[in-house]
């Protein structure tokens, strides 16, 4: 089983803590490593209106040049997607998020804890205790 790199799971940590400074909700990372093979891992945030989206998207995109040295590859969409390469983060408006449940659709997957305070409940239909017991935890636990 392959697991996310460190690297890219302290980059979705800065990217995290950014997005919160511009009022990102519902805050959730996966490890997407096993299962898809192409990204390491993916942030999903959530915003209020079309400027806080805006806003939330150039945080991450600051914060991660300046302490991840990363660029994204490209920015698109209403449904801001930030292609880091190894990781990615998708910033939408909440009714977006609920229509297209990235959570739901990942619920299996892996979750990386980040520490955050407006971080989604891990409890999203998680199967097992061995399913949550898969939950990477964020450094300070380590």
């Amino acid at each position: 089983n392959m697991t996310a790199a460190q690297s890219s799971v302290e980059a979705l940590r800065i990217a995290a803590r950014a997005a919160e400074e511009k009022q990102g909700t519902n805050l959730f990372a996966v490890d997407a490593a096993d299962a898809m093979g192409l990204i390491d891992g993916f942030l999903v945030v959530s915003a209020h209106n079309e400027r806080l989206v805006n806003a939330v998207a150039d945080e991450v995109e600051d914060a991660l040049r300046e302490q991840a040295g990363l660029k994204p590859v490209r920015r698109e969409g209403r449904w801001i997607l930030l292609d880091f390469g190894d990781i990615v983060v998708h910033v939408q408006h909440e009714e977006d998020r609920e229509f297209y449940a990235l959570d739901r659709l990942w619920a299996q997957a892996p979750r990386i804890e980040l520490g955050v305070e407006n971080e989604a409940p891990f409890d999203i239909e998680a199967e097992s205790e061995e399913e949550a017991a898969r939950i990477i935890p964020a450094q300070d636990e380590v």
